[in-house]
Formats: structure tokens, C-alpha cells, sequence
């Protein structure tokens, strides 16, 4: 193994470097430079403006002392083409804000400094203030210098420290769900995912789990929003979700558990898993015995898979489509729940008894469930009352959120703000709500209430910031 010894250059010196060839970056092996996407790019340069960590470069010396890049080309080229080549950071950079001490001058013509913000966004290096420039060149860049090298022995060297696995797609879409990413890791840790579905030990470390999880999620609650791509995905589910959504799904997992058969739990795999997760959760609504789901399945799997619905297998739906587009999501989900509810009538007709398909939730069953278990039925006869007051109150709204069929999630939100001391808050939050979402979906009540509460939640936060003198919560 060749000596070893640290070196530290600055950015404006490692630049300069690699330009004049003292340190070049074409060994015989190495792979050509411009491997990177823009989102890769805008990354790197944001950690060094923002004066971040880097891990160091490898450099092989041979006998002439003369330095070749063997770890560290995509960066350094990367770095390169925004210092020297006029690269501009893309519009889809993520926090694009850089927060920086800017020099001034007082009245009296003293330097001073003050905190200033900057907007990197579509900006090139000559567009940065002098401060960020500075900042950008003075980076240090760390160096691991192996000494004495043959180019035989830098081929290996890229070898070994080239030989890794960076994230893919769904591991670095994960990284955007950092409000939930322990309760999904957590939820993970079930038996259903452990014993009672049917993904292989790869597809797990592969992060295929976590993307099930949060589909599911997508599925049961935001279905009109759906995002079929991971990032998007994970971007509007850490604004958008609750703990109360994966806190329903994982108590809908612990029922599977309990009933779910060595037959059935194949179905429950990375390419279908989120769809009869969703459709379970559509079951849970019917006040039905869980077992009659798994029946149902076992129909599906032996049956109702190979009959053609509307001119149409169930496995022919994304023929020539994406399998995670929203039109193929929506579909699918709802040929399963009309051959599910087409199921059990036939069942419930059979054995001649009765099942509650348009079993109603009541505001009692919602805020038992999210809220308080210890409710009483005149807790909720109060939170009528105050319900009407806050309706009548909001004086030229009439929105379906306040309709017949969406009565109980608002009574459950009202007694929710009455619990938190806010219901005068509700009647100044409730007609802006109003404007912005333009429907309900009346059929599911626990749904609606969650985004109700989700959105107040946000607009108390943002009253309370704006009390305070803080930014807004978004």
C-alpha cells in the first residue's frame, strides 16, 4: 500500500490546480466527468456556500509527483463548471435561501456587519455577493495524497473507492419526509411487514417498504393529489400528511395481522401493496368482520382477478401506462372496492343477514378515535351547539364543508378547537379554508376531518408566528 499523507487546499487553489493540469483529472481509468444531474450539482455547490461538509478527495502521486484525481472528479468538475464555466443553480434547488454576514458601512463610514439573505436560485457564481464569493473560494478541500503510485496502482485504487452504491430514487425520496420518517420506520417495524406480506429481504434494504408505506398514505388521504414520483411523493407528504394518517394505517395494519392468511399475504407486494392497503382502509368504513376482507381476496386472487370488468382484467388497467400514473391508481382502486362491495352483498344475500355497506360515521366515532377516547355522548351535544354557533356566525358561506353530509368531521373539528380553547379562531379560519378547497368527500369523514384539522393547525401556527414577529408556517 502506497504512503499516505493529508493535504488541505483552498477552493480558489484546488481550482486552479485542476486548470493548469498540476492535479489532473484523467487517470486511465476514471470515468469521463459530467456524471452528475442538476439537483446533484445544486447540492454540492449549496454545502459550500453554506460552508458545509465535503468528504475529502483521493489524489495518486506518481514518481514525478505529478497528482491525478482518483475520487472526487464528479465533484471537482461539478465545482469547476460553477466557479469557471458560468453554471447557473437550476429553479428546482431546495432551500434556496442562504442566510450570510454582509459588510456595510454606518453613518459615521465604520464597517459593520449585518445578517443578509441571498436567493441562489438561477443564479451564476458573478451573480453572487462579493461575501458568498469569498466564501466560495476560501472552501476548504480536503486531499488524501497516496504517494509514490503507479498507474497500475491508481486503477485499483479507483477501483476500490469508486466500488460503491449510491442512494436510489425511492432511498434519497425518503430524505424528503423527515416530519414522519421515524413514525414510518416505526410502522416498519410491525409484524405485517415483517410476517404477513410478501416482500423479498432486497426490495427492503432497497427502501421499497418505506415507498409502500408512503403511497399508502397518499392513497387513503390525498388521493387527489396523488404524486407518482417518489420525490414529489415524499415532498407533499412532509407538508401535507398528520400523525393521525399513519397512525390510522398503522392500526389498520395491526387488524391485518390478525386475520390475514399464507394464501392471501402474496398479494401484499411492492408492486400492489398501497392498493389493498387503501382498499382496506374503504373496508373499515362498512363496520364489516375484517375476515370477510380477507374472503375477499381469496375471491380476488382465485376469481375475480381473471373476470373481465367492464371489458377489462384488473392486471390490464396500466397496459401500455405507467403503473403509479394517477388515472391507473384511480382506476384500479375503484374496480377493487366495486368487486368488493359487490362481493359482500352477494355473501350477505346468501347467508340471508344483514351488512351495514353505508355504515355512517359520527363525530363521536372521530374524535374518540383522534382526540379523546373518554368522550361522552354530552360532550358531543355541546359541540352541536357550539357547531351552529360557529356556522351561523360565518354569515354569507355556504359550502359543502358545512353541509348535512359533512356534519360530523365539523362537529369533531369544532370540539376538537374547543378542547385547544380556539373555536373563535375556527370562525375567522373556516371562510378562507372554504375558498381554497373546493370540495369534500362526504363518503369519509374521518378523511375530511384530518384535512380540516391539518389546515387549522397550520393557520394557528402561522397566527401565532405573525404575534411573534417569526416567518410564516408553510
Amino acid at each position: 500500500m502506497p504512503k499516505i499523507r493529508k493535504q488541505t487546499y483552498t477552493m480558489s487553489m484546488f481550482m486552479e490546480y485542476i486548470k493548469d493540469r498540476d492535479i489532473r483529472d484523467d487517470a486511465d481509468v476514471q470515468r469521463a466527468s459530467g456524471q452528475w444531474s442538476s439537483e446533484q450539482k445544486n447540492e454540492l455547490i449549496m454545502t459550500v456556500l453554506t460552508d458545509g461538509y465535503i468528504p475529502p478527495v483521493f489524489i495518486g502521486e506518481d514518481a514525478n509527483r505529478q497528482k491525478w484525481l482518483l475520487d472526487g472528479l464528479q465533484r471537482s468538475s461539478s465545482l469547476k463548471l460553477y466557479r469557471h464555466g458560468n453554471y447557473r443553480i437550476s429553479s428546482a434547488v431546495r432551500n434556496s435561501i442562504i442566510t450570510y454576514r454582509a459588510k456595510t458601512k454606518d453613518e459615521n463610514g465604520d464597517i459593520v456587519w449585518e445578517d443578509a439573505v441571498f436567493d441562489i436560485k438561477n443564479k451564476t457564481y458573478e451573480e453572487l455577493p462579493d461575501e458568498l464569493k469569498k466564501q466560495f473560494d476560501s472552501f476548504q478541500i480536503d486531499a488524501i495524497v497516496f504517494e509514490e503510485c503507479t498507474m497500475e496502482k491508481m486503477s485499483e485504487l479507483i477501483q476500490v473507492y469508486n466500488n460503491h452504491a449510491p442512494m436510489n430514487t425511492t432511498q434519497k425520496a425518503f430524505t424528503y419526509v423527515s416530519n414522519f420518517a421515524r413514525t414510518v420506520r416505526e410502522i416498519l417495524e410491525s409484524r405485517f411487514f415483517v410476517d404477513c406480506s410478501n416482500y423479498s429481504e432486497k426490495e427492503k434494504i432497497k427502501g421499497v417498504t418505506e415507498r409502500v408505506v408512503l403511497e399508502t398514505v397518499m392513497g387513503m388521504f390525498h388521493l387527489d393529489d396523488w404524486k407518482k414520483q417518489a420525490k414529489q411523493l415524499g415532498v407533499y407528504l412532509n407538508e401535507h400528511s398528520s400523525k393521525e394518517e399513519f397512525q390510522r394505517l398503522s392500526d389498520n395494519l395491526r387488524r391485518l395481522e390478525q386475520v390475514i392468511t399464507e394464501e392471501t399475504k402474496e398479494l401484499f407486494n411492492s408492486k400492489n401493496s398501497f392498493l389493498f392497503l387503501t382498499l382496506f382502509d374503504r373496508f373499515t368504513k362498512l363496520a364489516a368482520d375484517d375476515h370477510q376482507f380477507i374472503e375477499f381476496l381469496e375471491e380476488f386472487k382465485i376469481n375475480l382477478r381473471w373476470k373481465k370488468i367492464g371489458g377489462i382484467l384488473f392486471d390490464e388497467i396500466d397496459k401500455g401506462k405507467g403503473t403509479k400514473d394517477k388515472a391507473v391508481v384511480i382506476s384500479k382502486l375503484t374496480m377493487l372496492e366495486n368487486m368488493m362491495r359487490s362481493f359482500l352483498r352477494k355473501k350477505a344475500k346468501k347467508t340471508k343477514t344483514a351488512l351495514p355497506l353505508d355504515y355512517e360515521v359520527t363525530a363521536k366515532d372521530i374524535f374518540k378515535e383522534y382526540v379523546d377516547a373518554e368522550v361522552e355522548d354530552e360532550d358531543i351535544e355541546l359541540f352541536e351547539m357550539v357547531a351552529d354557533d360557529v356556522s351561523e356566525a360565518m354569515e354569507g358561506v355556504h359550502s359543502v364543508w358545512l353541509s348535512k353530509e359533512n356534519r360530523a368531521s365539523f362537529v369533531a373539528l369544532t370540539g376538537y378547537a374547543m378542547k385547544e380553547e380556539t373555536e373563535d379562531e375556527l370562525k375567522s379560519w373556516f371562510p378562507d379554508y372554504e375558498r381554497r378547497k373546493h370540495g369534500c368527500d362526504s363518503s369519509d369523514q374521518k378523511r375530511n376531518y384530518l384535512h380540516m384539522k391539518l389546515d387549522f393547525e397550520r393557520y394557528l401556527k402561522n397566527k401565532r408566528s405573525k404575534q411573534n414577529g417569526c416567518p410564516l408556517v408553510k
